[in-house]
């Protein structure tokens, strides 16, 4: 293609989506031969819905079956072997649950003998000089093959390769693959990559990358065809990040006429000096408030950094304003500890702060309602129940969201529907791998708070091992005698017998055996109903516990100045941002606090956290190590589950995926408030 515009791009994908959907019914579960209801039923129950569905249940991994060498192998190697039935199989009853059954295989040059247990039922197929391939262990002593699988089917010398999905009622891989086959021949898949890019990339046919995802024939296909996938799924992803940023940018907020000295006078005549990152954020904050888009700024940092009070100078600014504002806190114990310290800063302010949670009257919850619709109250804090439709604003500018909510389209649609654009702040103490970042919050704007408050003291940490559990415990009853509290951290919620790692209930009775008898001990976990938790969680503040036994509920929401330790066992279990996380519930004065990690496994991972407290960095290292998939969450999150994409693997096809998706929408020639542009853009982004 010599020449081309992005409208050309723009129309071309416009014209596939609507061809797509103009093409009447596409082909359903129950139009394909040999999948009657029971199948699926069994597909609903793993998520399985359409033909499409089924088509992106992709393999997560391959078995490549190759010819063993048996001149090379060594007593109990792994075997793959193929050949011909030389003798009818013999069938020994072990026990009513065991069955071994042996027959010779002749490999064309050598006589074998077969042993395979519980395939009795394999008899009558195994008839002479019938084709298998034997997958299991070598017995070089006796020239046996002791096979744990039996596939129907010869080598031919060339690598069998095998698709292996995760588990599905009634499926074996075969099944699944010759389905994705049949839907494949009868229907067309939609590419939702321009022809530009498929001709500029050289890409194949999806249909045919798709054939080779489920039934591949060699490597180089089967590489080729997931690379295919993995570029249409991001470009998507992508298409929607940018065509996000750009709607934001073009969204009309609340242009407000505030001087900034007002806003400084207000930070100059707080109890404590800002550190300079939290001076910059605020100043970010301002100019977003005092222009006429709309604000959907995330800002980011550490535990303990200081993200509140910039949250609270934001809801000055909005106040100044004449605005409300609301603030969602993911858990009714954090949604407590943000009221109490926002009515602190605000006391000497003529503003009315108000909370709303699970425990909330009905009668007051009306109250504050009807106060709401009126403007009596300036600022509003609870979870995410204040977005609902109950809840009703005079004129509400400012919306604020503390760790994992996330502010969506849909919420945000909500409130337009009210007749409010609110500026959106986010916050969250979990730092953002760059390449993170990019995609996730790629369309919004990022402030970061690196520096710490005056007079923190940097959290000292130190790797232990099982046979140091004397010195962990003088360490910690050395931070007893000074009347300071402990976090003990575990796992585990209950016993397993499958497993050693230490379980909450275990640990609880270690510490009771080692401190009982001179301090007061907690359990706190998730399995405790919300008035347990708060009990519990009000007796630690006021010191009434000393140590608190807990599971990663603490993680989000806990703060209590003087707990100074924290303790974690089996730390190798958690992921380098959650171990951080931990960690940061403690070091929020001006004490030295300690973290201790115990751990006989992994230390050369975990010596990240002892070597640096830099939660950007941790994040970074954790990406590295553990991928996309499992990061601070993200597969919760919803924005994150790729099917075939890794963020870590795939960093370059994800940066040309971005650069294509801005140049697809980059002069957009198009108005966005076209109807066909918007169909366009939930068929293939799936914004509403």
């Amino acid at each position: 293609m010599q020449h081309f515009s992005e409208k050309m791009l723009t129309y071309e994908l416009m014209y596939t989506i609507i061809s797509y959907r103009n093409k009447g019914d596409k082909m359903n579960l129950t139009d394909i031969k040999g999948l009657g209801p029971s199948g699926i039923n069994n597909l609903k129950k793993v998520n399985i819905l359409t033909c499409n569905d089924l088509l992106s249940y992709y393999p997560f991994r391959y078995n490549v079956l190759t010819r063993s060498n048996l001149d090379t192998l060594e007593q109990d190697e792994k075997i793959i072997m193929d050949g011909v039935v030389y003798s009818i199989p013999s069938i020994y009853f072990i026990n009513r649950r065991m069955d071994k059954m042996t027959f010779k295989l002749n490999t064309g040059n050598r006589l074998l003998t077969v042993i395979i247990f519980n395939r009795a039922f394999l008899k009558n197929r195994l008839t002479l000089n019938t084709g298998v391939t034997l997958i299991g262990k070598y017995d070089k002593k006796h020239n046996t093959i002791v096979a744990s699988d039996i596939r129907f089917m010869l080598l031919s010398g060339e690598p069998k390769i095998e698709p292996v999905y995760h588990s599905i009622t009634g499926f074996s891989y075969k099944k699944i693959s010759d389905l994705c086959f049949q839907i494949l021949e009868k229907d067309e898949v939609v590419d939702f990559v321009p022809s530009y890019f498929v001709q500029k990339y050289h890409l194949m046919d999806k249909n045919v990358a798709l054939k080779n995802v489920h039934n591949p024939l060699n490597i180089d296909n089967l590489k080729a065809s997931v690379n295919r996938l993995k570029y249409e799924e991001l470009f998507i992803f992508m298409l929607k990040m940018t065509y996000l940023k750009n709607k934001k940018g073009s969204i009309c907020g609340i242009k407000r006429d505030i001087s900034y000295d007002s806003v400084k006078e207000f930070m100059d005549n707080l109890p404590f000096k800002l550190t300079v990152d939290q001076i910059v954020s605020v100043q970010q904050i301002y100019e977003d408030m005092v222009s006429e888009k709309a604000m959907n700024r995330l800002v980011q940092g550490d535990v303990g950094s200081g993200k509140t009070i910039v949250a609270i100078c934001a809801m000055y600014i909005n106040y100044l304003s004449g605005y409300q504002s609301a603030m969602m806190a993911p858990t009714e114990i954090l949604a407590i500890q943000h009221y109490e310290t926002v009515k602190k800063i605000f006391a000497k302010y003529d503003i009315k702060v108000e909370i709303i949670t699970g425990k909330t009257k009905m009668s007051e919850k009306r109250k504050i309602y009807t106060a709401l619709v009126n403007g009596d109250i300036n600022i509003i804090i609870g979870t995410h129940a204040l977005i609902t439709e109950k809840i009703e604003y005079k004129n509400l500018g400012l919306v604020i969201t503390d760790e994992q909510h996330r502010f969506g389209v849909h919420q945000r649609g909500n409130l337009k529907n009210k007749g409010i654009t609110p500026d959106i702040l986010y916050m969250s103490a979990t730092p953002i791998p760059r390449t993170y970042a990019l995609t996730v919050y790629g369309d919004m704007d990022v402030s970061n708070i690196k520096t710490m408050p005056n007079g923190r003291k940097m959290v000292q940490t130190f790797l232990k091992s099982d046979k140091e559990m004397k010195d962990v415990l003088m360490m910690m009853y050395s931070q007893l005698r000074e009347n300071h509290q402990i976090y003990v951290v575990a796992p585990l919620i209950e016993d397993s017998e499958k497993s050693d790692f230490e379980s909450i209930n275990d640990l609880y009775e270690k510490m009771n055996r080692a401190f009982g008898h001179k301090y007061k001990i907690g359990i706190l976990h998730g399995k405790l109903k919300n008035n347990e938790k708060e009990a519990i969680m009000n007796d630690f503040k006021n010191n009434d516990i000393q140590i608190l036994v807990a599971t990663t509920v603490i993680e989000v929401g806990v703060d209590v100045s003087n707990a100074t330790m924290i303790v974690i066992f089996d730390a190798y279990r958690f992921g380098l941002s959650t171990l951080h996380q931990l960690r940061g519930r403690v070091g929020r004065n001006d004490l030295q606090s300690y973290c201790l990690l115990v751990s006989n496994r992994e230390t050369k991972r975990l010596n990240v956290l002892v070597e640096t407290n830099d939660g950007f960095k941790i994040s970074e290292e954790d990406f590295l190590i553990r991928g996309s998939g499992d990061l601070f969450g993200i597969k919760q999150s919803g924005d994150m589950v790729f099917k075939l994409s890794d963020l870590r693997k795939d960093y370059k096809l994800l940066l040309k995926a971005k650069e294509d998706s801005e140049l697809f929408l980059k002069e957009n020639l198009i108005s966005q408030e076209d109807s066909k542009f918007k169909e366009l853009m939930k068929q293939c982004v799936n914004l509403d």
